[in-house]
């Protein structure tokens, strides 16, 4: 499939994931904690493997569903070993 054949879910799907982006970024930038900015990193890994998701969906490749897989875990462990890093700061 070739991204200009893109129907209206699909586009919209890729609306919403913008969006959802642009609203993590801002709390990344802006966040007034190391709290906020770790949560917005972990909100903007789940963003990124869902849009790995839907490009492996529109390409209609599992290459890039594998990939989705291995980037999920790794953010998840980096957002928890900041977590970690984090709470020792404080004790």
């Amino acid at each position: 499939m070739i991204l200009t054949d893109i129907n209206l879910l699909e586009g919209f799907a890729l609306l919403l994931l913008g969006c959802a982006l642009m609203v993590g970024l801002f709390r990344l930038i802006l966040g007034p904690a190391a709290p906020d900015r770790l949560v917005a990193a972990d909100t903007l890994g789940v963003i990124a493997t869902a849009g790995l998701i839907l490009l492996a969906w529109l390409l209609g490749s599992a290459l890039y569903l594998d990939v989705a897989l291995v980037y999920g875990v790794l953010a998840f462990v980096g957002v928890v070993a900041l977590a970690r890093a984090i709470e020792g700061e404080r004790s």
